[in-house]
């Protein structure tokens, strides 16, 4: 019998990675504080599936081999109850969105773009399918008759390829456009576009499946949205007929522009879309509900606004007048990230919820005579200082991703009343009993205009109150992005404070979790209240006797480079040193490069050549302060960031070394506005903290 792994089963209380496996025996682990290298052993727990009765949770761990410079994921298959682990593949590479099938005694999972099966022991792995060019973002319905249903991107050439417009010229390299929204993010338009694909497995059969229907077929559009789109853009009606789709479905500078996709309904037995009532704004997240009575989805309601409340929708689809005309909203003000229904009158979501994510589960009244259903009751069911990510549930049962600021993501069982969470995993057990952990302090700050501003304070581990330490002013990205108890491989507040620094990471304005007029605030005034925010937290920190108020730095991303740059002309005296990471420096400059116009002028406010000029380009704008500059600045760009084009990065490093400012620029050609490649990722920290303990370190 052919096996693709050798099945290990293990306790929840063991470490299952030869890896680390050593390191769960020391009965008085000597703490050690944690280093760039050894965040990068650590495993990448993701959720998968639970089965439907709810005892089996299917999960996959990345891991990277420095060496190689390259990942490895693995999928896992742990007892609800007992704990105990079955590893379930390890084929080179990674094995990835993976669901229970066959009431749990089989798993199905993507490998190298195509579906495999494999049994729940380990063995009797079978290639399921044989698509050309493979396929991604799958979802999968098992039939009453057995059969699969899957869901998928495919793509479809539809356009002339640089060879095709001049095929006597095969050795030209070149790229033709005559529109915008000619690259997104990382990548430069192709001839291709991704479209929503269907295909039947047949289980019973070993035979590859090859063909599928292209369900968009011809259309110049694609589903998922680009670029961040994934399987959440699909869902499957209950017995299989409709397939839901999210897809933007405009072109060129129309797309540039707009936020406003669209939901689309397709019905397999006719072969015809019908677009679906929804709001201005993006589209996401379609789910039908366990009975198929009703079609749910996140939407927002203003175009061009990429960060607009998330708001829940429910349609309805029965009734005696048919499907319903317009769709009910629910939790007007609650920005959700995700959400599963769990029967027909359940669901769990979770949201921002000051600085931290938080599950919720919603009790919904019965959806009757073609009515949506509403909200009946809202029950919390996790709480303190905590990111609560991907979660399953199942018969009761709720598995979910969980995170700190010290702890990389495991997954925990959540009890449905919401009393309480127990651990499911512990991936990283061993690395975490040897780690001398940082001390995280959630205060609240007063700011200038009166309101109360929430503050981590992170600690290095051997804190001591008597002594006093550099410390680091963090700015975040987004801008709506909070500053929550996430685990970054990147952005560590853990390893900052290791290195001997305390950390000061404020939710200024203009973050989700603290209401929508707070996170509202700092659209068209990036550089107004929200710096007023950064220095008042800063100032109330630098203040305690423990901080060497001489010794005060500020680095930050995206919005957080742009925070920098800008601080840099306006912090008096306050920072030693500065790190922007793919941060804004010219706001004319990057609005004539980057391509998401629409975040462009939502956020800033439109061109600098409109009648009546945003006062962002002038008031706001790094570059007007770069006279005023006086700190060394370290500069970090990516050659394929689209979003913030290398540009920006060029332009305030030469700014700095013209005006003498000591300085140098970080440049990785082949990373975008991520670095994502485990070499440059330690080449990131060893220059990131080279930096800081130049400047600020005694």
């Amino acid at each position: 019998m052919k096996k693709i792994v050798l099945s290990v089963a293990c306790a929840v209380s063991a470490f299952c990675s030869p890896s680390w496996a050593q390191e769960t025996t020391l009965s008085k682990p000597s703490l050690q504080k944690i280093t760039p290298d050894a965040l990068w052993k650590l495993g990448r727990v993701g959720l998968e599936d639970i089965s439907r009765d709810g005892q089996k949770v299917l999960y996959g761990v990345t891991t990277y081999d420095l060496a190689a410079n390259k990942g490895d994921r693995n999928l896992f298959v742990v007892d609800a109850k007992s704990g105990t682990v079955k590893a379930l593949t390890s084929l080179p590479g990674s094995e990835t969105e993976a669901v229970f099938l066959r009431g749990g005694s089989l798993v199905g999972f993507m490998y190298q773009g195509q579906l495999w099966t494999v049994s729940m022991d380990g063995t009797e792995p079978i290639q399921r399918t044989e698509f050309p060019n493979g396929v991604g973002n799958v979802k999968i319905l098992e039939r009453k008759d057995g059969r699969l249903l899957m869901v998928f991107t495919a793509s479809e050439k539809l356009d002339k390829s640089p060879s095709e417009i001049h095929p006597d010229l095969p050795k030209a390299d070149f790229a033709l456009y005559d529109d915008l929204m000619y690259r997104h993010w990382d990548q430069y338009k192709d001839a291709s576009y991704d479209h929503m694909a269907f295909a039947s497995v047949d289980l019973s059969s070993t035979e590859k499946v090859k063909e599928f229907t292209d369900a968009m077929k011809g259309e110049k559009f694609d589903s998922p949205v680009p670029p961040m789109g994934g399987s959440d853009a699909y869902t499957i009606s209950p017995e299989g007929r409709y397939i839901a789709y999210v897809s933007k479905k405009k072109t060129g500078i129309e797309f540039a522009l707009s936020t406003n996709s669209a939901l689309y309904l397709f019905d397999r037995e006719t072969g015809t879309t019908l677009e679906l009532p929804g709001q201005p704004g993006y589209e996401s997240a379609p789910q039908f509900s366990p009975d198929g009575s009703v079609l749910s989805f996140l939407s927002m309601p203003m175009d061009g606004y990429e960060s607009d409340v998330n708001q829940l929708h429910m349609l309805s689809l029965r009734g005696p007048m048919g499907m319903g005309k317009n769709a009910v909203r629910l939790l007007d003000e609650e920005y959700i990230e995700s959400y599963q229904w769990v029967d027909a009158t359940t669901l769990v979501y979770n949201h921002a919820f000051q600085g931290t994510q938080q599950l919720v589960r919603l009790e919904l009244t019965p959806a009757l005579h073609g009515e949506a259903p509403a909200v009946k009751k809202r029950i919390p069911l996790t709480s303190g200082n905590y990111n609560y990510g991907a979660f399953k549930a199942a018969q009761g049962t709720i598995v979910a991703e969980r995170q700190d600021m010290n702890h990389a993501n495991e997954l925990f069982t959540v009890a449905w009343n919401g009393t309480g969470v127990k651990p499911l995993t512990r991936v990283n057990e061993g690395a975490n009993a040897t780690t001398a952990q940082s001390k995280i302090e959630k205060r609240w700050i007063k700011t200038t205009d009166g309101k109360q501003l929430l503050t981590w304070v992170i600690f290095p581990p051997d804190f001591d109150s008597t002594k006093t330490y550099p410390t680091l002013l963090y700015c975040q990205g987004g801008p709506q992005s909070a500053v929550s108890q996430f685990f970054s491989f990147r952005w560590n507040f853990q390893l900052m404070a290791a290195r001997g620094y305390i950390v000061v990471a404020p939710n200024r304005r203009g973050v989700p979790g603290f209401g929508k007029e707070w996170n509202e605030a700092i659209s068209k005034d990036w550089g107004g209240q929200a710096m007023q925010d950064y220095l008042s937290a800063i100032d109330a920190v630098a203040a305690e006797p423990y901080v060497n108020k001489e010794a005060l730095g500020a680095v930050g991303a995206s919005y957080g480079g742009y925070s920098v740059y800008l601080l840099a002309g306006i912090h008096e005296g306050r920072f030693k040193a500065f790190i922007s990471h793919c941060g804004l420096f010219d706001l004319k400059s990057w609005y004539l490069t980057t391509e998401e116009l629409f975040f462009a002028n939502y956020d800033i406010g439109g061109s600098f050549w409109s009648p009546a000029p945003p006062i962002s380009y002038d008031l706001h704008n790094p570059i007007n302060y770069v006279d005023r500059w006086t700190a060394p600045l370290l500069v970090i760009h990516g050659g394929k960031d689209f979003r913030v084009p290398e540009n920006q990065g060029m332009e305030a490093y030469q700014a700095a070394q013209l005006r003498g400012i000591p300085s140098k620029f970080l440049y990785f050609p082949n990373e975008g506005h991520w670095v994502l490649r485990p070499q440059n990722g330690l080449v990131w920290h060893r220059e990131f903290y080279s930096w800081l303990d130049q400047w600020l370190q005694p």
